[in-house]
């Protein structure tokens, strides 16, 4: 069996024409199962989460709207399962699962894109990279990760090392206090009941490889953590892109299972 979880409808109209379009590619693919996750932010439902100035022009969409969409989907038989890809902000845990608590959802991917007002992996905010810490960056992204995995308001964590999205990683002196970093939140999500994507969106960014880095991919597989394989894909021709890549990765640390989700229990089902 083979997924795709992470898939955004946010460039096209939410029907079912555009729906099938990325069911149309996963089925090219391979892909048996297509799981819809939507930024949390683009939903006027969301306000009390994360509203900022560049949000603001985005946050158009009616939640209600997009659940109905999926399970028509899935009504009418098509292999669908409805998600929501959340941002995680400290201190908005309540917000957040009041809204977790509202829909019918059958996983949660939580991601972490902001610290305070600045969107780290946004093109738009990249030249506030400059001049910064990159240790101390890394540091503060892994210490609102740890957070949200002890929120255990999440199902899958996404993109768990997005940090890297542009290629600043810390210098080389500091590389043993990264590696105790990786240790520590792998060892968290080990205790957290979460599982962990594997991301192929980061061949299509500027860093130009997979998420997660071999580092902590290492450590994930060492663990025994539940993982899946997704694309992150916000156009129909992104779904399951780059799977072929992802699937070696997975086999290089001998992978051979993926987890699904069904109203948000989930299930180790074999790979192929």
């Amino acid at each position: 069996m083979l997924t795709d979880y992470h898939v955004h409808l946010e460039s096209g109209p939410y029907t079912l024409e555009w729906v099938k379009q990325y069911l149309e590619v996963a089925k090219q693919r391979g892909i048996s199962e297509l799981g819809f996750s939507e930024h949390g932010y683009r939903f006027r439902q969301s306000k009390e989460i994360l509203y900022n100035p560049w949000i603001a022009t985005r946050q158009t969409e009616d939640m209600d709207q997009y659940v109905q969409l999926v399970e028509k989907a899935k009504q009418e038989g098509f292999p669908v399962k409805l998600g929501i890809e959340m941002d995680y902000l400290p201190g908005k845990e309540r917000e957040i699962e009041r809204i977790l608590t509202n829909y019918p959802f059958d996983y949660v991917i939580g991601s972490v894109h902001w610290i305070n007002n600045w969107g780290f992996d946004l093109f738009e905010m990249r030249e506030q990279w400059t001049g910064k810490n990159i240790l101390n960056v890394y540091e503060t992204y892994f210490q609102i990760i740890k957070e949200m995995l002890d929120s255990k308001l999440f199902d899958i964590l996404g993109h768990v090392d997005v940090i890297k999205v542009f290629g600043h990683r810390p210098e080389q002196q500091d590389e043993t206090k990264l590696h105790e970093i990786y240790d520590y939140i792998v060892e968290k999500i080990a205790h957290s009941n979460i599982a962990v994507e594997i991301s192929t969106a980061g061949l299509r960014k500027p860093v130009g490889e997979l998420y997660p880095s071999p580092p902590i991919m290492e450590r994930l597989a060492t663990k025994k953590i539940p993982l899946l394989l997704n694309s992150d894909a916000h156009r129909p021709e992104h779904v399951g892109e780059d799977f072929n890549q992802g699937l070696k990765y997975m086999e290089q640390y001998g992978i051979k299972q993926i987890v699904t989700f069904n109203q948000r229990k989930p299930t180790i089902v074999e790979l192929g």
